[in-house]
């Protein structure tokens, strides 16, 4: 028998550079003397000899080593001679000729230990893409990609193995190297499928924990390792090989709690938000760089919460990042939790058991850009796939990373599928979308001559535009009670506003300008504010134009910016006054709220992510007091509805004076929906007790105080009105009764109508 491949076809799979191995390996229909039969090709370069073996009966059949290096054949022909073939034995052989052709053999080698190995033919295995699978994927509509993509776990006629898949368009050829083939590549060259620029094979050798590597043979000729862009769980930084996973034998416990988000209105229920680097929260002798591991952080963090009455922890980016110092906004593992904390079973126990103690957990997601490391998305087949080719377009000038080209099916689809994914898989109660602003506009940060306009001449990028629309329309039509929260810096219209009316679809979007505008006053000395009482009160002249979030996030915390309390003016107790002033105005101003880890008891040095925030403070009660100010004010929004159900509608705020400029004074009620009693607010902005300050109120009666954030166990002065004030019958700032109050000194007090 002569085999019907040539040598330069077998020289190029043995070298690795064949770019389509399957129209070899594997079985293959053939003519051979004038008949149909198949020949069954395999590429075994450890083994000594080699046979088919029928899965039936076990009988054997020699396959002849086609080449020295390890090319071997067998050309199953039907028989031809009658006399050869009466009966039972024709029979037989007929059965196994078609077992064959229908790719239900095994193949079984001795390698050069003498060792005798069975497997299943990786280039026998039919595709885990379906049609309908192709179909989606070619409408960019794959929104459970994630199932099919990667490295998925798979078990074909009783033999388990892992079916790797890889999209790479413009690759010659791409092979599956790691633990199971020795990291040989020439072993386990995947098959493309033409239309969909999907590289895929079904390897038997490989199992769960198994690390791998795709090896890309790029159009120029060179080779690169890249991890899997689907990959679940990957190596510790600084090494980058995707490791095989099993995210379906996690025994979740969080049910009620999600039957019970489902029911959940993000516009009116109470949300005080702890935004957390899990690197640097708190930190563990014995572990490397100190880091926790997901359960012993699931732990603490839930404890925490409580005692401090946080709702939802925001985790910045968990996805796996090369670089700790990026603070994990530069992803390369969009699909895997960072290893630095554990397994993703360890992260699915952190979110299952912050669920069962009811916090919910948001995450920080980054679709506006992503890493040059060699290892990651950028030129991943040695053409810019994932990116733009043109840099105007492609590389961020800020970041040094690349942009995702959003008008690209497959791109566009990788990113909507992650979204869903880290829903899906590990129960996440929302997103935050990092940087949407550099999104929007194809000039961000850029000068004239650095950008291409869009197809209208514009600076709007409509892809990205269309993008976001089309991922938070997915999220909130599969996941009723999740939310999304922009970081949006802009006046962009309708970033809250639902798609169907014209909007992006967030749910929430950071209210940058309320942040930067209250920072900017609260910086100034005391003496100087009645000139920028502006500055405060222009926060309600749009406050309700979208759906607010407040943040006191990171970002206020890092670059040489200092701390929060470094930022607040004056003497060591006019600082603390001040900041514990910040937190009152900001809990009791409508929107959402969100502080970062460190900011809660008054952390003094600028955030650093190898060592976190200084939990010795505590041992100061002026730090304790601060810490018991915020978990009071967290308490405060929770059991007054007035605080919480109408942040974003103008029915929930009125103003009762902002006109005080000169004593740097705001007094304002929060209201809430069905009767429920009205929350006001009174704020003096200098160091100066206001003694016999008479405020209007909207009707008679006791208004019991129930927060004061000059009380001595905030650290405060302690000047006060407990237990609260009744009113006097007579009028005040246009409300027909008043009361009079002692207003603290850089202080805020809250009454609430006793009926």
């Amino acid at each position: 028998m002569h085999t019907q491949v040539s040598l330069s076809s077998i020289s190029k799979l043995i070298n690795g550079t064949h770019e389509n191995p399957s129209c070899l390996l594997g079985p293959h229909p053939i003519d051979y003397r004038g008949s149909a039969a198949t020949a069954v090709r395999s590429f075994l370069p450890e083994a000594q000899a080699a046979w088919i073996v029928d899965p039936v009966n076990g009988q054997r059949r020699a396959m002849r080593r086609i080449h020295p290096a390890g090319f071997f054949e067998a050309i199953c022909e039907p028989m031809v001679d009658v006399t050869m073939a009466k009966g039972q034995d024709a029979r037989e052989h007929q059965s196994r000729l078609h077992t064959i052709a229908n790719s239900k053999y095994r193949i079984q080698m001795t390698n050069q230990s003498g060792e005798t190995i069975e497997m299943q033919d990786p280039y026998a295995v039919p595709s885990i893409l379906t049609d309908f699978d192709n179909y989606l994927i070619g409408e960019g509509k794959h929104y459970q990609l994630y199932e099919r993509l990667g490295a998925q776990l798979r078990t074909v006629d009783g033999t388990p193995g892992v079916n790797f898949a890889v999209w790479a368009p413009n690759a010659r050829s791409v092979q599956v190297v790691g633990d199971f083939n020795g990291w040989d590549g020439r072993k386990h060259v995947a098959r493309m499928h033409p239309n969909l620029g999907i590289w895929e094979l079904f390897i038997p050798a490989a199992k769960a924990g198994d690390r791998y590597k795709f090896r890309v043979h790029c159009s120029d000729g060179s080779w690169v390792d890249k991890s899997d862009p689907y990959g679940l769980a990957a190596e510790l930084p600084p090494l980058t090989a995707s490791i095989v996973s099993n995210l379906n034998t996690f025994q979740w416990s969080d049910s009620k709690w999600l039957d019970q988000r489902s029911e959940w209105n993000p516009m009116h229920e109470p949300m005080n938000v702890y935004e957390v680097h899990l690197g640097s929260w708190q930190k563990g002798p014995g572990r490397k760089h100190g880091w926790l591991d997901y359960r012993d952080l699931a732990r603490r963090l839930a404890e925490y919460c409580h005692r401090m009455n946080f709702t939802h922890v925001e985790l910045m980016p968990v996805s796996e990042h090369p670089y700790s110092g990026s603070w994990g906004y530069q992803t390369v593992g969009y699909f895997a939790p960072t290893s630095r904390h554990g397994s993703p079973e360890d992260f699915m126990f952190f979110v299952d058991y912050m669920h069962q103690q009811g916090i919910g957990v948001l995450i920080d997601w980054v679709p506006a850009h992503f890493p040059k490391d060699a290892h990651g998305l950028r030129r991943f087949d040695g053409s810019p796939l994932y990116e733009h080719a043109d840099p105007r377009q492609g590389e961020h000038p800020d970041w040094g990373t690349m942009i995702f080209n959003f008008g690209r099916n497959e791109v566009r689809n990788f990113l909507v599928a992650n979204a869903l994914f880290w829903l899906d898989k590990y129960h996440i109660d929302g997103l935050r979308v990092d940087a949407v602003a550099s999104m929007l506009y194809l000039d961000y940060s850029r000068e004239d001559g650095e950008w291409i306009p869009n197809q209208y001449g514009g600076r709007e990028n409509l892809e990205a535009i269309d993008f976001l629309r089309e991922v938070n329309t997915a999220i909130h039509d599969k996941y009723p009670g999740v939310v999304t929260a922009a970081e949006e810096s802009t006046a962009w219209p309708g970033v809250s506003r639902a798609v169907d009316d014209g909007g992006l679809g967030f749910t929430y979007k950071w209210n940058m300008g309320w942040m930067n505008d209250t920072l900017a006053y609260m910086q100034n000395d005391p003496i100087h504010r009645s000139h920028h009482q502006n500055a405060l009160t222009f926060s309600l002249i749009y406050a309700f134009t979208e759906n607010f979030m407040l943040p006191l996030s990171h970002d206020e915390v890092v670059h040489g910016k200092g701390s929060l309390i470094s930022q607040m003016p004056g003497d060591m107790w006019q600082k603390f006054a001040n900041l514990r002033l910040l937190y009152s105005y900001m809990w009791t101003h409508p929107g959402k709220k969100l502080l970062f880890m460190g900011g809660e008891f008054a952390q003094w040095n600028e955030w650093n992510h190898d060592d976190g925030p200084d939990w010795m403070l505590l041992d100061f009660a002026t730090h304790r007091g601060v810490q018991q100010l915020v978990a009071d004010l967290n308490k405060t929004v929770i059991e007054n509805p007035a605080l919480h159900q109408l942040d974003f509608s103008g029915e929930g705020f009125e103003w009762v004076d902002c006109m005080n400029a000169e004593a740097s004074t705001l007094v304002y009620l929060r209201k809430g929906m069905n009767g429920t009693p009205p929350i006001l607010v009174c704020s003096n902005f200098t160091p100066v007790v206001r003694n016999d300050y008479r405020v209007g109120v909207p009707q008679g009666g006791f208004w019991k105080e129930i927060f004061n954030s000059d009380s001595e166990a905030y650290g405060g002065s302690n000047v006060g009105n407990y237990p609260g004030r009744k009113s006097i019958g007579s009028g005040h700032h246009d409300r027909p009764d008043s009361i009079s109050i002692n207003l603290p000194p850089l202080a805020t007090v809250m009454f609430r109508l006793e009926e």
